[in-house]
């Protein structure tokens, strides 16, 4: 079925508000995964803030234009599903790898992240990418490393004075006995 020229314009315009608000993109080859997967694929898409659209390469390559996301014009070649990342760099990355395992059919074909293209076999480099709480929880851990050695390092002062009083009066306890 044809789609009339308001709505070639629409899906340009959502497309292009979608890619200017991504983190990343992640684009694959849907082509052989069944109906019954693909609703698969787009609840958990759901679930991990990614946004997936099927869209006509013509169309994706004039929605794609002015953003971060117009680098990959070359990859769109054949059926692509876009992935973008809304709230995490590597959300998109993760998803389309898992659900590749599951699917011998969906290939990945490409991804970009900050103007940048990068070619399926980065897919693992993006996809190990820390969540946005595992890299808080990461750099909060190295902030409080030096915090709780000083603070280790004060406490061993007077540790150290309660330990020798100690021993001397243990020392003179024996003397005494």
């Amino acid at each position: 079925m044809a789609i009339g020229l308001e709505d070639k314009k629409a899906i340009v315009a959502e497309v292009n508000e979608t890619a200017t608000s991504a983190m990343s993109l992640v684009i694959a080859d849907a082509r052989g995964v069944s109906v019954g997967g693909m609703t698969a694929l787009r609840k958990e898409a759901r679930e991990s803030q990614v946004t997936v659209r099927v869209v006509r390469n013509t169309l994706a390559k004039r929605a794609l234009e002015g953003t971060d996301y117009e680098c990959v014009n070359d990859a769109l070649v054949g059926p692509s599903l876009f992935g973008f990342s809304m709230e995490d760099p590597g959300a998109a990355a993760r998803l389309f790898k898992d659900f590749a395992k599951d699917n011998d059919a969906f290939e990945v074909k490409a991804l970009a992240v900050s103007g940048q293209m990068l070619g399926a076999d980065q897919l693992d480099v993006l996809a190990k990418l820390p969540t946005r709480d595992q890299a808080l929880s990461m750099l909060m851990s190295v902030m409080k490393a030096p915090v709780t050695k000083l603070a280790q390092t004060m406490n061993e002062v007077p540790g150290k004075l309660v330990r020798t009083l100690a021993a001397v009066r243990d020392q003179k306890e024996q003397e005494a006995a």
